[in-house]
C-alpha cells in the first residue's frame, strides 16, 4: 500500500493519509475531503461553494495518485443536512460531466470543523 500526499489539497487534520494506492497499484481511495483550501482554511459560502471545494480537493488527490475524476468508481457523500441534496447534486453533476459512478449520500449529525459536506471516493488508476 502506498500513501498519497499533495500540497494542492489540505493536509490531513488527524492521523490519516490524503489517499492510498493498493491492489498492485490498481485502486486509489481518498480520505474524506471537506471544503478546506490547500492552506487548511475552511472556505466560506453555502453548499454549492463547499461542494465545489471538496470535489476540487479530490481531483487534486486523484491527479497526485495517477488517476482522474473520470476513473472514479464509487463516491460517498456525507451531508449535515439532506435539504442541501439538490443544490449539492447540481454541483456534483457539473463536476462529473456525464460520468456516473455508484454513489451513496447520507445525512450525518455533524462533520469536522462544522462544514456542510464531506466526500470520499474510490477510483481506478
Amino acid at each position: 500500500m502506498d500513501l498519497l500526499h499533495t500540497g494542492k489539497a489540505p493536509k490531513a487534520i488527524a492521523p490519516y493519509s490524503q489517499g492510498v494506492i493498493f491492489l498492485d497499484g490498481k485502486l486509489l481511495y481518498t480520505c474524506g475531503q471537506i471544503p478546506m483550501d490547500a492552506d487548511g482554511n475552511v472556505i466560506s459560502g453555502g453548499i454549492e461553494e463547499q461542494t465545489k471545494q471538496a470535489l476540487n480537493n479530490i481531483e487534486e488527490i486523484l491527479k497526485a495518485g495517477g488517476s482522474s475524476k473520470d476513473k472514479i468508481v464509487k463516491v460517498t457523500i456525507f451531508l449535515s443536512d439532506l435539504a442541501d441534496f439538490e443544490k449539492m447534486n447540481e454541483v456534483y453533476a457539473g463536476f462529473m460531466d456525464g460520468h456516473k459512478p455508484v454513489r451513496s449520500t447520507v445525512e450525518v449529525s455533524r462533520l469536522p470543523k462544522d462544514v456542510l459536506i464531506e466526500i470520499e471516493v474510490m477510483a481506478e488508476r
